[in-house]
């Protein structure tokens, strides 16, 4: 069974690095981009949409004009708050603007084995794993499909990595996996089985989906349509940008900000012009490229500053985001992971990101590490802390405690001590340890993290979906890999 969830919740400090009048600005700069340079939508079905309602298509670029008023009217029509459902219904998210709940990281192809050190390519096994020890980590809310299921066909592996999760976890799934219609359309039937019909879906949807934008500028075809049958069926849906300064976007971070924004407000308003009403969520990982490499950094002040612009952006939307933070550029949990993941975490966490993506991830979310992963939930544990203020009130103020302590005393065997001393911070992977007990043992936090996570793995059992619905699972995606063998034959 997993515990009860974390999230940060009505953070008592605030942060404002754009102005009111600063972010009408880049909104003001997104809608004349879109109107007058236009947005790539190389779907068919998206751009019968968006000419239907009057926007300027250009069937042989795909690029899209809409103007203003159309974006701004069709963005009026999205959901402010709902709720992402878990197996669990103990375990459901609102996304209401108050709390900050943690997630996986995903879509990696490596991981470093957690027996043998050495650095691999992923597989199912992996992501069953890391479900299973995702579950049990009261820090991580819900999940991302965090690594590519690489021993799996790839018209099917996006099937296998959800199917895999809900056997092993109850907590909510979003996806950044599922890249077209056909793996949509068993993705929602697959969810339609865990959630028990059609409108209990609808309801509660257990699945959401999150795509990416391909900048600068423009959209994956099958990610559009993807994302229509998943709206169509009830499921929050996202679009990601993910426009690095210098090369995707322009050098200046307002800028990329523009760049960015109008991919993610443009296929926002596609759905609601689709769907009125369905739940929709804003979502970004800006960062800048290396000047001297072009490489993406995957942390530093652009990155930090970027997490809290998208939630100022949403916010100013009116809709929920799921904001990319950690995933550090590190090689290994190190000092810079250490930094770059606490900054992230906290820049994004101050300004009340609904999802923040996402714990586990090295080398700027190419590799998986267990020993990453604790620690990063170890970080968010410590920014949800602080976030939390200061309660001041009789209790806390402790007058009659004092009183009664006096000059030269010592609070240690007060009553007031002991009701109140496990409310304290106690790291797990944080070295308090005396000097000389380090000088002994020479062991550190990466060796009680993995540890930890050896443990989780070999011993955490999961509330199992029932035999039935597994079962149903497995044949819909036998189904797919059927018919995909039929019309190959």
């Amino acid at each position: 069974m997993a515990g009860v969830i974390r999230a940060v919740e009505n953070p008592k400090l605030s942060l404002n690095c754009l102005s009111p009048d600063e972010i009408r600005q880049i909104h003001q700069a997104t809608l004349e981009v879109i109107e007058t340079v236009g947005v790539r939508f190389p779907s068919k079905r998206a751009q019968e949409i968006w000419a239907a309602h009057g926007a300027q298509v250009d069937f042989t670029t795909g690029i899209v004009k809409a103007p203003a008023h159309l974006i701004e009217a069709a963005l009026r029509q999205a959901p402010p708050v709902y709720t992402l459902a878990a197996r669990n219904p103990q375990q459901d998210l609102p996304l209401d603007g108050k709390h900050v709940w943690v997630g996986t990281d995903g879509c990696g192809v490596e991981i470093i084995d957690l027996y043998s050190g050495e650095r691999r390519r992923s597989r199912l096994q992996d992501v069953e794993e890391i479900a299973r020890v995702a579950d049990a980590l009261e820090a991580v809310a819900f999940h991302w499909v965090a690594l590519s299921a690489q021993d799996k066909p790839a018209h099917t592996r996006g099937l296998h990595e959800l199917a895999a999760v809900w056997r092993n976890s109850t907590k909510h799934v979003q996806t950044e996996s599922i890249y077209n219609a056909r793996e949509a359309r068993a993705a929602v039937e697959m969810a339609t089985v865990v959630a028990g019909s059609r409108e209990a879906l609808r309801r509660r949807p257990v699945l959401s989906l999150m795509q990416c934008t391909a900048p600068p500028l423009a959209h994956d075809g099958g990610s559009l349509d993807a994302a229509l049958i998943g709206a169509e069926a009830g499921l929050p849906v996202g679009f990601m940008t993910m426009s690095a300064c210098l090369t995707t976007g322009p050098a200046t971070l307002a800028g990329n900000l523009v760049v960015g924004n109008a991919e993610v407000i443009s296929a926002t308003a596609l759905i609601q012009l689709a769907f009125p009403g369905a739940p929709v969520f804003y979502a970004a990982a800006q960062t800048a490229s290396d000047p001297r490499s072009g490489a993406y950094t995957g942390g530093g002040p652009e990155d930090f500053l970027f997490g809290a612009a998208g939630g100022l952006l949403a916010d100013f939307y009116n809709i929920p985001i799921s904001m990319g933070a950690f995933a550090t550029g590190a090689k290994q949990p190190d000092w810079q992971a250490g930094l770059e993941n606490t900054f992230s975490t906290l820049m994004a966490s101050i300004v009340v990101c609904d999802m923040l993506l996402g714990v586990g991830f090295l080398h700027g979310s190419r590799i998986w590490s267990y020993e990453q992963m604790l620690m990063d939930c170890e970080i968010y544990e410590i920014v949800r802390r602080v976030l939390a203020g200061i309660e001041v009130n009789r209790e806390t103020l402790a007058l009659d405690v004092i009183r009664a302590v006096g000059p030269g005393g010592n609070f240690l065997t007060h009553k007031h001590t002991r009701a109140h001393m496990r409310e304290l911070f106690v790291p797990q992977y944080l070295d308090r340890r005396p000097y000389n007990v380090w000088e002994e043992k020479r062991d550190g936090p990466r060796d009680w993290a993995r540890a930890r996570a050896r443990k989780l793995v070999e011993t955490h059992c999961p509330n199992p979906l029932d035999p039935a619905v597994a079962r149903e699972l497995e044949r819909i995606i036998a189904s797919e890999e059927a018919e995909k063998a039929t019309h190959e034959a």
